[in-house]
């Protein structure tokens, strides 16, 4: 142990043993491309992950054997940080090309830490996962060509209900493992005992349990060294494939992946081949976040599915059954059956083109599990419409914004978004010999310095305003509604937007979902909304200011988009019409941009919803002309004044 305050002990963790196995094997074998841990706060996530670090072998390099390296990745790194780039300070010294290495050069033969993976960009997650896999970083920028080995172990932690990671995403995290805090009372007793002994006396704690967390990495370097030597017959091959198969997972990764868990599991144990009982443990760490294609899928596995795929897969494997047929697979029919979003971005899970709008008839019930999942809308392939303007919000995929990560279009004279090395080079030249250099480094100014103005897009805040009243209470009418709230939803998951909805009947506003990224939140909460009574659209109104307002102050970055799906029949609180009238010229004055789904039918038509949208100073659609989908459509369109332009 190092000086100062020892950490908490890996083996006296309680109650955690799938996590504490998946970190364990991905310490024996790296290349299983690391572990996703999600689970709500208060899990001891970061208590495990850190406790690893100090179990890992001594690392041996030019400055001689020092411990391995814990490396937390902040959400708000850079390309830069993570991967490195090159060393501006020599060659503004010295005038030659040399590499800063990055954080995952210091995470060589460590681990590397990322807490809120599922928070961190799309593309450096690619990144981390790219080195993981191969063990090394390859990087072609600015003019710099450089590959340093990189083997560590990967371990993101995530809460599901900040957000989730895409689909191809989690299929490149080689485990994953769900946790949760145990209902057991005798363990939650034992992790409050262990836990408040451990704060009474941490380095006494520590030292009481140094023999076990000493056993454990010794057998963590043995399995390490067992493990070129464990062999995988055909009989077990075939038993790893036909599991694969039968939970009809895309592509040949998670086949792969199972095979070197099966492998590092085995060294673990001691054994010098691979056993049934490894494809078990394998398969149940590695499948279940494969099975996820759609946003509305929830991942997992329930023990009676892995006992039927065993039990098909010791047929195959004895050659009792053609494993072409799949008749009795618990995947065949019942996985998750539309196709695979696609790519979404470079590296993405998927081996071939796709769509990033993405369908699942029958995933209602994946593989028998009364998984539900919500409706379907019919697939289109829309044009990509974004707000106008150029915002400054998260990084997402709807709307042109301001960031860091984005493509460099121009050079500005504060560096605040990170220095522009060639810019600043052409500003400096003109002035060198006004500055007495004949020879040697570049003789620079503070003016000289030049920023890179980077484009990328955001996401945004979509508010739904969906009227329950009930004049909207058909069946069909109802039934369109919430299709457009679903096909928003997906389409937000893609477009890494955040949604909230207010529900609006009888004498009150809900805000039936907070604003938020999770798709399963959502989900959830939109089921069974209630209908019924008058209108009181003003309240509805007023109450998205009030959210729009709120979010502005939390993330006053992030612009939102209003979707008013009603009939325009205010009829709720005294003067209803001119004062729903007043709240929708009070959004368009706050600049929010507004899409009104026009929901009137019958042979009479009021106009009133159309009267709305006029006061939002937004787009209006009838309901009738479009499907749930199209609807998602619409609101990519939607912007003030029509002023929306297609990408």
């Amino acid at each position: 142990m190092d000086g100062g305050e020892a950490g908490f002990p890996f083996s006296a963790v309680v109650g955690q043993e799938q996590l504490q196995l998946a970190l364990i094997l991905c310490a024996v074998h790296p290349g299983i491309g690391g572990v996703l841990v999600r689970g709500e706060k208060g899990t001891a996530k970061s208590t495990v992950v850190r406790a690893l670090a100090r179990l890992l072998p001594p690392v041996v390099d030019e400055s001689g054997a020092r411990p391995a390296r814990l490396v937390e990745l902040p959400v708000g790194a850079t390309e830069d940080r993570v991967v490195g780039s090159l060393d501006l300070e020599r060659v503004l010294r010295d005038g030659e090309q040399a590499f800063r290495p990055g954080l995952l050069a210091a995470a060589h033969h460590g681990v590397l830490y990322v807490d809120e993976v599922n928070l961190l960009h799309d593309h450096l997650v690619d990144v981390l996962l790219d080195a993981a896999a191969m063990g090394r970083v390859h990087i072609e920028r600015d003019g710099v060509s450089h590959s340093h080995p990189a083997r560590f172990v990967l371990v993101g932690t995530m809460n599901p209900e900040e957000g989730e990671l895409r689909p191809q995403l989690l299929d490149r995290f080689g485990l994953t493992v769900d946790v949760t805090a145990s209902r057991d009372v005798d363990v939650r007793m034992a992790v409050v005992r262990r836990r408040l002994d451990y704060e009474a006396d941490p380095n006494g704690f520590a030292a009481s349990y140094l023999p076990a967390d000493a056993e454990i990495a010794d057998r963590i370097l043995t399995a390490r060294d067992r493990l070129p030597g464990v062999a995988l017959d055909d009989v077990e091959l075939r038993r790893i494939a036909a599991v694969c198969a039968s939970f009809d997972v895309d592509g040949m990764r998670a086949d792969l992946v199972v095979a070197r868990t099966a492998t590092a599991h085995a060294a673990w144990c001691g054994r010098g081949a691979v056993t049934a009982a490894d494809v078990r443990v394998a398969a149940e760490l590695a499948l279940p976040h494969r099975r996820r294609r759609d946003p509305f899928d929830e991942p997992g596995i329930t023990p009676e599915q892995l006992d039927d795929a065993m039990s098909d897969a010791d047929e195959q494997a004895d050659g009792r059954q053609d494993p072409a047929s799949g008749d009795d697979a618990p995947g065949s029919g019942g996985g998750p059956d539309g196709p695979d979003d696609g790519p979404d971005g470079p590296g993405g899970g998927a081996d071939v083109p796709g769509d990033d709008t993405a369908t699942s008839e029958n995933s209602g019930t994946p593989g028998g599990t009364g998984q539900t999942s919500a409706p379907v809308a019919a697939p289109v392939r829309p044009p990509r419409w974004e707000v106008p303007g150029v915002g400054e919000g998260a990084p997402g995929r709807r709307s042109r914004a301001q960031t860091r990560q984005g493509r460099v279009v121009n050079t500005i004279p504060e560096p605040t978004g990170g220095l522009h090395l060639l810019g600043t080079l052409r500003a400096a030249a003109p002035h060198q010999r006004a500055r007495g250099r004949h020879t040697g480094p570049l003789v620079l100014a503070p003016g000289d310095l030049r920023g890179a103005h980077r484009e990328g897009r955001e996401g945004n805040l979509v508010l739904f305003v969906v009227d329950t009243s009930g004049s909207m209470a058909a069946r069909d009418r109802l039934s369109a509604v919430t299709g457009a709230v679903v096909a928003l939803l997906r389409d937000a998951y893609q477009r890494r937007d955040k949604v909230a909805v207010i529900s609006v009947r009888g004498s009150e506003a809900e805000l039936v979902l907070p604003p938020t990224s999770s798709i399963d939140i959502a989900v959830r909460r939109l089921t069974g909304l209630r209908t019924g009574g008058k209108t009181p659209l003003a309240t509805g109104l007023r109450k998205a200011r009030e959210v729009v307002y709120r979010e502005r102050v939390r993330d006053p970055h992030r612009r939102p988009m209003l979707v008013l799906l009603t009939d325009g029949r205010a009829t709720g609180g005294t003067d209803p019409v001119p004062r729903a009238r007043a709240a929708a010229a009070q959004l368009a004055r706050d600049g929010v941009t507004s899409v009104v789904v026009d929901c009137e039918h019958g042979m009479i038509r009021l106009g009133l919803a159309a009267d709305l949208a006029t006061a939002l100073r937004g787009a209006v659609v009838r309901l009738t002309e479009l499907t749930g989908a199209s609807v998602a459509e619409v609101v990519r369109a939607g912007a003030s004044g029509g002023g929306a332009r297609a990408a």
